[in-house]
């Protein structure tokens, strides 16, 4: 007999919101040519001048999946590695003039997104729902524990 539920699958529903979400992005970043990842950098390294291992750490990346970013954006022409102007030693992730008009279009295809996503509840439950997840991710759930298993990705539901 499985034991009672007594609240909402919380780690369900922001898992599949999440999953749903990314499907998403990917698909409308996909139609001009950019992961959500090459998003990322192009948008952080235009922010101001950043390391590789900074925007890595910045998009959540480990430094192979970093390096193959980068390399796919230096292929398609809309960033390169340069010298540091601070240090010379430390290498930036410059984003070219079409890299930067990409950058900008980028944007307005995630802003969509996100906002086809609210769409669906009515405006006072997004400001509240936006409100709560902020506090989450800046609270409670800010950090992430380490453990000898490695968190894996939710069920589906059937």
């Amino acid at each position: 007999m499985a034991p009672a539920r007594t609240e909402p699958d919380l780690s369900y529903l922001l898992d599949h919101t999440s999953h749903v979400l990314r499907t998403r992005m990917s698909a409308a970043l996909g139609e001009i040519g950019l992961t959500a990842r090459m998003h990322c950098v192009l948008v952080h390294a235009l922010e101001e001048e950043r390391t590789q291992a900074r925007l890595a750490e910045i998009g959540d990346m480990d430094k192979t999946t970093m390096v193959v970013t980068v390399d796919a954006l230096e292929k398609a022409g809309l960033a390169e590695r340069r010298p540091s102007s601070t240090d010379r030693r430390a290498r930036i992730i410059a984003v070219t003039g079409a890299g930067a008009e990409v950058a900008a279009e980028s944007q307005r295809i995630v802003d969509r997104v996100h906002e086809e996503a609210l769409s669906s509840l009515p405006d006072d439950e997004r400001a509240v729902l936006l409100r709560a997840l902020e506090r989450l991710a800046t609270g409670h759930l800010e950090t992430p524990v380490e453990s000898p298993r490695p968190a894996r990705r939710a069920r589906q539901r059937g």
